[in-house]
């Protein structure tokens, strides 16, 4: 996200930050505080970046109001707040009053209802960043014209996040490949046994859907043949 920081700037703005670290679920967890960020920012800009040790309240705003042409303030963790994931229209309302435009540059984020992103874009004017334009595009330009074969690989926790996205590439895709925690649902839906491992029972019969889906459309649900059998999770 560089080069859009670096254009803001030198449109003459000043520039609010906002982003996540981790996952405090809702709590200040001390070594997942922005500082380490700010740090590593001051020196890959060359100038001071304002840390602050939250992302609302009065303190904020005045910081915000005070703030000169090409001056730059990192807010806190905004995940160290739950209605950051719940996606709180009361927070996103008091981030997006710290500012007049909202840039979003987070395409790897983009896909989760966050006050930081879908719920700020409520209420104020947006665009996208450099990064985010960019990705968008050669997304299109893959899906608008893929050559085959046209393999498509997908990860993460959970299903409900890819739901749109798996449906989207079906018509598109020879082999769609699965894995990640969300190959569990998946491997639950095709009746295996699937013990203690990270699964969302209340998303099977869409998994099932989309797998019957993919047959129609001679579109291949491939997901993992090996899998390591534990008691609990751990290093070594």
């Amino acid at each position: 996200s560089l080069p859009t920081i670096r254009y803001i700037l030198e449109q003459g703005a000043s520039l609010i930050l906002m982003s996540h670290l981790g996952r405090p679920k809702g709590k200040v967890v001390e070594k997942l505080r922005m500082d380490v960020v700010a740090g590593r920012l001051e020196k890959l800009l060359g100038k001071k970046v304002l840390k602050l040790d939250e992302c609302v309240g009065s303190e904020v705003k005045k910081k915000a109001k005070e703030m000169k042409p090409d001056e730059v303030m990192l807010l806190e963790n905004t995940r160290f707040y739950k209605g950051e994931t719940d996606n709180e229209p009361q927070f996103a309302r008091k981030l997006a009053s710290l500012a007049d435009v909202f840039v979003n540059d987070a395409f790897g984020t983009a896909h989760r209802a966050h006050a930081s992103t879908v719920g700020v874009a409520r209420f104020l004017p947006s665009a996208a960043g450099f990064l985010m334009a960019m990705e968008l595009e050669v997304l299109g330009g893959i899906l608008a014209n893929p050559q085959a074969p046209f393999v498509a690989i997908l990860g993460g926790a959970k299903v409900s996040d890819k739901i749109g996205v798996l449906l989207n590439l079906l018509d598109k895709c020879e082999d769609i490949l699965i894995g990640g925690g969300m190959a569990y649902t998946f491997l639950k839906a095709k009746g295996f046994p699937v013990g203690k491992s990270l699964l969302e029972e209340e998303k099977i019969s869409e998994a099932k859907n989309i797998i019957d889906k993919a047959f129609e459309k001679k579109c291949r649900i491939l997901l993992p043949l090996d899998h390591l059998v534990a008691k609990e999770a751990k290093k070594g």
